[in-house]
């Protein structure tokens, strides 16, 4: 042990180095306990590439379905009342899901969501899974 004595040139300015290495070493063993605990494997069930490419086929024509303010349906622009687009529904949604096409629901601003939840639940049950929603132009 060097202890100085007295007359020096001020006081002495060294870090004590030991502690800090101390705390170091208790972190390093720590996160090395813990970081595999902390990682799990997660199966993830990617698609296996194929040689052939699938074969090219238009997709069907989307079916324009308007839902009016006052309770109206429109069928690609034709009036229907809620028993016949159940059936056309029923039609389409027996089809593969390749050849369904995309039901597009258009409503008006001032259209209440009652009417539209009705139209999707419509579709949904009938077994059509391609709905998506068109912008109104009013």
């Amino acid at each position: 042990m060097a202890f100085t004595t007295g007359g020096g040139s001020g006081p002495m300015a060294d870090i004590n180095v030991t502690p800090l290495v101390d705390v170091m070493l208790v972190l390093l063993i720590i996160f090395m306990i813990t970081a595999p605990m902390l990682s799990h494997k997660i199966k993830i069930d990617l698609p296996q590439p194929t040689d052939k490419p699938p074969p090219l086929t238009n997709p069907p024509e989307p079916i324009r379905l308007s839902v009016q303010a006052t309770g109206t349906l429109y069928w690609n622009d034709e009036p229907i009342s809620e028993e016949a687009l159940r059936a056309q529904l029923a039609v389409i949604g027996v089809k593969p899901l390749d050849e369904q096409p995309e039901l597009d629901i258009r409503a008006e601003k001032t259209t209440k969501y009652q009417l539209v939840a009705t139209v999707m639940a419509d579709a949904k049950n009938a077994g059509l899974s391609k709905i998506g929603f068109v912008s109104s132009t009013q």
